[in-house]
């Protein structure tokens, strides 16, 4: 869930306030529903309420129910829309989804939830049916769902991206991922850039030479973006970031660019099964001509990348071996023809690729250029 530890925050500064708070957890659905088991609502005896579930057909039942447990103290579990004692509480979609009422959760355990997912480490919360909440760092194998009386949830770290690059290409994906909630951390040669994303409460660093960056540390909820126009700054971010685990890294460039950098990536002594982890081009949407469709198209093709890394039934063994719309820039630069990602754990001959490469014609080359 995307907003669990701002919801988490949330019910910690009502206890801060001496205000009570509950925390609402979707734990079923039935049919069509607009969110998935997991989700949370966090509503304060005052009213005000974080999250949703519907878009706006039953939160202010929600919220209204959730007064009513704070006032009696004793944890609920409803349902809503179909099959729910509300006959006059409708989803638009049809569907039913039960909701489970945790009135004045344990402050310790809050405070313990927010400090496993500010370690940037996933989270399990154990929700019972009596209104108990317990938290804990997750271990491999759980998984949102219920165990016996109580439900379990799963929350990944939040979605980080590390952005690389100078122009306006940089600025664009700033704005773009941070107006869809993700952590941000820029590295750029470019002053003017780098107190720019200061100034608006964004972590960045000024590159001062090519090489290796202090302190660089990603981990596997992390996406790593590499918008140069001078691609000699690259290599070497690209090699400190290869031998980490983000769960995406992405570089800028026309499909020759990238056969380029996986040369000089080769050259540099990358493994290159890690050449195989970077995508390029970057981007769902393959013809770009504006900093702005790139960064959308950029930030879509990371967005759906995470949701495969942190499915519940995505399997490990799959995690780096992601695929550009294009295919990995390979000996036949395809994709799977069963539709799933393309495994790979080699670079084939770069001069044979190069070769094939230059047999398509300008049009086609034109067709995949990015800005370089």
């Amino acid at each position: 869930m995307k907003q669990a530890l701002a919801i988490l925050r949330f019910l910690r500064d009502c206890a801060k306030r001496g205000e009570r708070a509950a925390l609402v957890t979707l734990t079923d659905v039935t049919g069509s529903a607009a969110r998935a088991p997991g989700e949370h609502m966090a509503v304060a005896e005052s009213g005000r309420s974080l999250g949703s579930f519907s878009g706006g057909c039953v939160e202010a039942a929600v919220i209204a129910e959730a007064q009513e447990v704070l006032a009696e103290g004793r944890a609920r579990h409803v349902r809503y829309g179909d099959g729910s004692r509300y006959i006059d509480i409708r989803l638009p979609c049809g569907g039913g989804i039960d909701l489970l009422f945790t009135p004045a959760a344990d402050r310790q355990q809050i405070d313990c939830a927010i400090a496993v997912l500010e370690r940037r480490e996933p989270l399990t919360l154990r929700l019972t049916l009596v209104g108990d909440m317990t938290a804990a760092r997750s271990d491999e194998d759980d998984r949102t769902q219920w165990h016996d009386t109580a439900f379990i949830v799963r929350h990944e770290p939040v979605l980080r991206l590390v952005v690389m690059g100078h122009g306006a290409e940089p600025a664009a994906m700033l704005d773009i991922a941070r107006a869809y909630g993700a952590e941000v951390v820029l590295l750029s040669p470019q002053n003017l850039l780098v107190e720019d994303a200061r100034e608006k409460g964004m972590p960045a660093e000024l590159l001062r030479f090519v090489g290796r960056v202090e302190g660089l540390m990603v981990d596997p909820w992390t996406a790593v973006i590499t918008l140069f126009h001078d691609h000699d700054w690259e290599t070497p971010l690209l090699l400190q970031v290869l031998e980490q685990r983000p769960f995406f890294v992405g570089a800028m460039g026309s499909m020759r660019t990238h056969l380029e950098r996986q040369r000089r990536l080769l050259d540099a002594g990358a493994d290159t099964g890690d050449i195989a982890r970077v995508t390029g081009p970057v981007g769902l949407i393959k013809a770009t001509r504006d900093p702005q469709t790139l960064a959308l198209s950029i930030m879509a093709q990371v967005v759906q990348a995470y949701g495969l890394e942190t499915a519940s039934d995505h399997p490990s063994s799959a995690r780096w071996s992601m695929s550009h719309p294009h295919g990995f820039i390979e000996q036949h630069a395809r994709s799977d023809p069963g539709g799933g990602a393309l495994q790979s754990s080699t670079i084939f001959d770069v001069d044979q690729t190069l070769t094939a490469d230059a047999r398509f014609d300008r049009k086609e080359e034109e067709a995949h250029a990015q800005r370089i």
